[in-house]
């Protein structure tokens, strides 16, 4: 049984999907990671305010799903709920335990270093001692690291300077490449005027100046402002040797495909949602066939621009949701109790479309479970 009734009474049947095919090797012409969401303990006290306990089975079964698809996994990300929710000491737990899963199946995976070990205000040198903690941990782990932003730094810095030295300080102490990450206020509005300057061409001239004096310790910067025109305008610029990682979870296709100018690689948190789709439509792109992945992933666009619609920050609640539907983990709990983040009618919505695309693997578990969602909010089944 495949129907379910919608918040409105309206009538759906589940269309389901064809079996995707996960053992998709990587892109051979693009990087792509997908940002990883974590499945919370159900019956622990992931409560607003409480330590986060994690299913660690089910966690690390999802990054499995991930790199059978062809996808590197992004690690302790924001879409696993940095700053929402997941405290540091699960952090350290999720990286060390991820990068161990990644080394068993020779998958690629890179990993998260902020500050959020910091309680309360900080100063500059403060938050670069607590960046590396975080670094040294994650390359003890064995991934590679995302220097991700700070609101620490973003609270303690008096302007570019300040950015500038602690990013500098941390680019001269690596011996390998790592990723930059510039992750606007529509994720997390505690980030405005990152890099020191509200206006994002003021902060894109610091973010290059800063590459161009590290740029053998730099693989790559993850930009996330949600604006492919600004986005394609900096990738011009980027040193040589330097990627564009596109975080635009609006506009990925264009930017992905790219032109005879360039284009962009990937770290994306909708990649999460869309595994089976990502694999096989990147492969077109190794064969030359652009209009090919832009007809596999263009219909995809809708979803991703309503998953992650404002408040954006609160596009996890969706991720978990989809994964549920699909029967990557027995339930609908998040840390934190981030669950409560979208409404009955944002996730109606998102079923919806997820089916039109063909995300949900398993029609009559979808429905079933779509069902009990929508009847304890009091949509009669």
């Amino acid at each position: 049984m495949t129907a379910i009734v919608l918040p409105g009474g309206e009538r759906y049947e589940l269309r389901g999907a064809a079996p995707s095919g996960a053992g998709v090797s990587p892109s051979t012409s693009r990087i792509a990671y997908a940002a990883a969401h974590v499945v919370a303990d159900p019956l622990a006290e992931n409560v607003p305010g409480a330590p986060a306990v994690v299913d660690w089975d089910a966690t690390l079964k999802f990054r499995h799903h991930l790199w059978r698809h062809g996808l590197g996994v992004a690690e302790a990300m924001d879409t696993a709920q940095r700053g929402m929710g997941l405290d540091y000491p699960a952090v350290r737990e999720l990286v060390r335990r991820g990068a161990a899963e990644a080394r068993s199946v020779g998958g690629r995976i890179v990993a998260g270093v902020a500050t959020d070990q910091l309680t309360g205000p900080a100063t500059v040198a403060q938050v670069l001692d607590a960046y590396r903690e975080q670094l040294a941990d994650v390359l003890e782990a064995g991934a590679v690291p995302v220097l991700m932003c700070s609101r620490h730094l973003a609270a303690a810095a008096k302007g570019p300077d300040d950015y500038v030295s602690v990013y500098s300080a941390l680019l001269s102490e690596v011996d390998d490449p790592v990723l930059l990450h510039w992750l606007g206020p529509m994720f997390d509005p505690a980030l405005a005027g990152y890099w020191g300057s509200a206006d994002p061409r003021a902060a894109a001239d610091t973010v290059l100046a800063l590459l161009k004096d590290h740029a053998s310790t730099v693989d790559g910067i993850k930009m996330s402002l949600l604006d492919d025109e600004f986005e394609v305008e900096l990738r011009g610029k980027l040193p040589s040797g330097v990627r564009m990682y596109t975080g635009d979870d609006f506009n990925y296709p264009s930017l992905i495909a790219g032109d005879e100018h360039g284009h962009s690689d990937a770290l994306l948190g909708v990649f999460a949602a869309l595994a089976p789709l990502v694999g096989p439509a990147l492969h077109k792109l190794d064969t030359g066939d652009a209009a090919g992945f832009r007809a596999a992933l263009d219909p995809t666009v809708p979803l991703a621009r309503h998953l992650f619609g404002a408040p954006t920050q609160y596009y996890k609640t969706g991720i978990v949701f989809l994964s549920w539907l699909s029967g990557h983990q027995d339930h609908f709990v998040m840390v934190g109790g981030l669950q409560s983040g979208r409404s009955v009618a944002h996730l109606a919505k998102l079923l919806v479309l997820a089916d039109e695309v063909g995300l949900l693997p398993h029609a009559d578990l979808a429905a079933a479970r779509a069902r009990s969602f929508f009847a304890t909010a009091g949509v009669a089944q």
